[in-house]
Protein backbone atom coordinates (compact mmCIF):
# COMPACT_ATOMS: atom_id res chain seq x y z
CA UNK A 1 0.00 0.00 0.00
CA UNK A 2 1.40 3.47 -0.82
CA UNK A 3 0.35 6.59 0.05
CA UNK A 4 0.60 10.36 -0.73
CA UNK A 5 -0.82 13.13 1.40
CA UNK A 6 -1.10 16.51 -0.04
CA UNK A 7 -2.81 19.62 0.64
CA UNK A 8 -1.09 21.43 3.48
CA UNK A 9 -0.30 25.20 4.14
CA UNK A 10 -0.57 28.36 6.12
CA UNK A 11 -3.69 29.40 7.23
CA UNK A 12 -5.54 32.24 10.36
CA UNK A 13 -7.30 30.79 12.97
CA UNK A 14 -10.95 30.29 12.35
CA UNK A 15 -9.63 29.00 8.80
CA UNK A 16 -10.24 26.03 6.69
CA UNK A 17 -7.96 23.53 4.58
CA UNK A 18 -8.66 20.08 3.16
CA UNK A 19 -5.91 17.30 2.96
CA UNK A 20 -5.72 14.65 0.85
CA UNK A 21 -4.51 11.05 0.58
CA UNK A 22 -3.87 9.24 -2.54
CA UNK A 23 -3.98 5.55 -1.63
CA UNK A 24 -2.76 2.95 -4.38
CA UNK A 25 -1.72 -0.99 -3.83
CA UNK A 26 -3.47 -3.61 -2.56
CA UNK A 27 -6.19 -2.09 0.15
CA UNK A 28 -9.19 -3.68 0.74
CA UNK A 29 -13.05 -2.96 2.24
CA UNK A 30 -11.88 -3.59 6.09
CA UNK A 31 -8.65 -1.40 6.09
CA UNK A 32 -8.47 1.64 8.05
CA UNK A 33 -7.06 4.80 6.54
CA UNK A 34 -5.97 7.50 9.48
CA UNK A 35 -4.77 10.71 10.19
CA UNK A 36 -1.98 11.20 12.39
CA UNK A 37 0.00 14.58 13.29
CA UNK A 38 3.07 15.94 15.10
CA UNK A 39 3.90 18.72 16.26
CA UNK A 40 7.57 20.19 17.15
CA UNK A 41 8.87 18.27 20.74
CA UNK A 42 5.55 16.11 20.83
CA UNK A 43 4.31 12.79 20.13
CA UNK A 44 2.65 11.66 16.87
CA UNK A 45 -1.33 12.23 17.80
CA UNK A 46 -4.16 10.55 16.29
CA UNK A 47 -6.64 12.83 14.17
CA UNK A 48 -8.84 10.55 12.21
CA UNK A 49 -9.69 7.37 10.47
CA UNK A 50 -12.15 6.05 8.37
CA UNK A 51 -12.14 2.19 6.91
CA UNK A 52 -11.70 1.68 3.17
CA UNK A 53 -15.44 1.42 2.51
CA UNK A 54 -16.08 4.49 3.59
CA UNK A 55 -17.63 4.21 6.94
CA UNK A 56 -16.67 3.45 10.93
CA UNK A 57 -15.15 7.02 11.01
CA UNK A 58 -13.20 7.98 14.29
CA UNK A 59 -11.87 11.03 16.13
CA UNK A 60 -10.18 12.36 19.03
CA UNK A 61 -12.22 15.19 21.41
CA UNK A 62 -9.65 17.32 20.23
CA UNK A 63 -10.96 17.75 16.89
CA UNK A 64 -14.26 16.30 16.75
CA UNK A 65 -17.17 18.11 15.38
CA UNK A 66 -14.05 20.42 13.33
CA UNK A 67 -12.20 17.97 11.38
CA UNK A 68 -14.50 15.79 8.92
CA UNK A 69 -12.62 12.40 7.30
CA UNK A 70 -14.22 11.19 4.07
CA UNK A 71 -13.51 8.97 0.73
CA UNK A 72 -13.97 9.44 -2.13
CA UNK A 73 -14.28 5.71 -4.32
CA UNK A 74 -13.52 7.23 -7.84
CA UNK A 75 -10.09 8.95 -6.94
CA UNK A 76 -8.88 6.68 -4.57
CA UNK A 77 -8.87 9.52 -1.96
CA UNK A 78 -9.21 9.69 1.86
CA UNK A 79 -9.92 13.89 2.50
CA UNK A 80 -9.61 15.49 5.49
CA UNK A 81 -11.48 18.79 5.64
CA UNK A 82 -10.38 20.60 8.65
CA UNK A 83 -12.77 23.94 9.92
CA UNK A 84 -12.32 26.49 12.52
CA UNK A 85 -8.66 25.71 12.49
CA UNK A 86 -6.84 27.22 15.84
CA UNK A 87 -3.08 27.72 16.84
CA UNK A 88 -2.56 24.41 18.38
CA UNK A 89 -3.57 22.15 14.83
CA UNK A 90 -0.53 23.73 13.84
CA UNK A 91 1.62 20.19 13.19
CA UNK A 92 3.02 17.83 10.12
CA UNK A 93 -0.36 15.72 9.17
CA UNK A 94 0.79 12.63 7.84
CA UNK A 95 -1.83 9.25 6.75
CA UNK A 96 -1.51 6.04 7.44
CA UNK A 97 -2.81 2.80 6.54
CA UNK A 98 -3.96 -0.23 8.50
CA UNK A 99 -4.64 -3.57 7.03
CA UNK A 100 -7.65 -5.14 8.52
CA UNK A 101 -5.67 -8.42 10.14
CA UNK A 102 -3.16 -5.85 11.79
CA UNK A 103 -2.90 -3.65 14.81
CA UNK A 104 -0.36 -1.78 13.33
CA UNK A 105 -0.10 1.48 11.20
CA UNK A 106 2.38 -0.70 8.59
CA UNK A 107 1.92 2.04 5.87
CA UNK A 108 2.69 5.49 5.93
CA UNK A 109 2.82 8.51 3.27
CA UNK A 110 4.82 11.73 3.51
CA UNK A 111 3.79 14.52 5.71
CA UNK A 112 2.43 17.82 4.97
CA UNK A 113 3.25 20.68 7.16
CA UNK A 114 0.10 23.02 8.38
CA UNK A 115 0.49 26.21 10.11
CA UNK A 116 -2.31 28.31 12.02
CA UNK A 117 -1.54 31.74 12.86
CA UNK A 118 -3.66 33.98 15.83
Amino acid sequence: VQLQASGGGSVQAGGSLRLSCVVSGRIFSSDTVGWFRQAPGQEREFVSSIFWSGYGTRYPDSVKGRFTISRDNAKNTVYLQMNTLKPEDTAVYSCAARKFYSSNWDYWGQGTQVTVSS
